[in-house]
């Protein structure tokens, strides 16, 4: 999934005379400090990419044998003697592009096209733990993996720099690397580009970090996409396997009403459920205390 950087830009922006690493004002709302402190330094992270990993790793030998199934919705047809491959999104599924938030953080800034493809291009990111181990075990079974993702075709040489710098399989004589943009049907929706692979090959699993990256109807509001999730709920785990990301997604704007015109963050405080808050300590009648004198 490209970043979805509408969510970036309220969060956070800050007043431009601050110059970059100056004293730092109080932190925006919503900065995404604690978030991208997360994705950078933390062993649950870590240990939960390389968990998703693991379980599809596991998962391989059993999908190529069950020849008629598919992991995409979009294939139909006699698909068991076509040639199989997985589809993995890029960004916070194969590439961890956490320098980019922290980035922003660091110098008070927000996103904007210009620099986040200065930083695509710049070829920096690292792979999410877990996910070389795995592209190169499905490859070694002869699997063709494809690697979807909705960043732009303007940043796709950068992107295979990315990608080959750290040896993630490309299958030779065939582009695997489909970025929105890349033909003309191939837009936010990743729906034509699973279509377009599924002509050739059986589709055994899906990875990524957003619902985006499984289905392109993802159910609109919070509670139509929980009914989405649970209407497909036999794939989780068997063919869909998603990676944490608490930085960026569509899971954000799930939370904001159509046409609403609050400022987002007022949205996701209603959102919440909060706990009630401790209960009063019952009164003692004073009676009674004087009684018990």
């Amino acid at each position: 999934m490209r970043l979805n950087h509408t969510l970036t830009a309220a969060a956070f922006i800050l007043a431009a005379s601050v110059p970059a690493f100056a004293k730092a004002p109080a932190p925006a709302a919503n900065d995404g400090l604690d978030a991208t402190l997360w994705l950078q330094t933390s062993v649950e992270y870590k240990a939960s990419t390389r968990s998703v990993y693991a379980g599809a790793t596991r998962q391989l030998d059993a999908l190529l044998a069950d020849k008629g199934e598919t992991a995409a919705l979009e294939q139909t047809g006699d698909f068991a003697a076509k040639p199989p491959a997985v589809i993995l999104d890029i960004d916070e599924t194969v590439l961890n592009n956490s320098a980019y938030q922290a980035w922003i953080i660091t110098h008070h800034q927000h996103f904007s096209g210009k620099s986040w493809h200065a930083f695509a291009n710049d070829s920096v990111s690292v792979p999410i733990p877990g996910a070389l181990q795995f592209t190169k075990a499905a490859a070694a079974k002869g699997i063709t993996v494809f690697y979807v993702s909705n960043r732009s075709e303007a940043v796709k040489d950068g992107t295979l720099r990315n990608l080959k710098k750290f040896g993630f399989p490309m299958k030779a004589g065939e582009d695997v690397v489909l970025l929105r943009g890349g033909q003309k049907d191939w837009t936010g929706k990743k729906g034509t580009r699973r279509a377009f692979i599924a002509k050739n090959y059986r589709i055994l699993m899906l990875l990524g970090d957003n619902f985006g990256d499984f289905v392109d109807d993802m159910g609109g509001d919070i509670a139509g996409r929980d009914a989405m999730m649970a209407k497909y709920d036999a794939y989780w785990g068997q063919r869909w396997f998603t990676l944490p990301n608490p930085t960026y997604g569509s899971w954000q704007s799930a939370a904001v009403p159509k046409g609403g015109k609050e400022p987002r963050r007022a949205y996701f405080l209603k959102a919440l459920k909060p706990w009630a808050g401790p209960k009063p300590a019952p009164k003692v009648e004073k009676t009674k205390a004087k009684a018990a004198q």
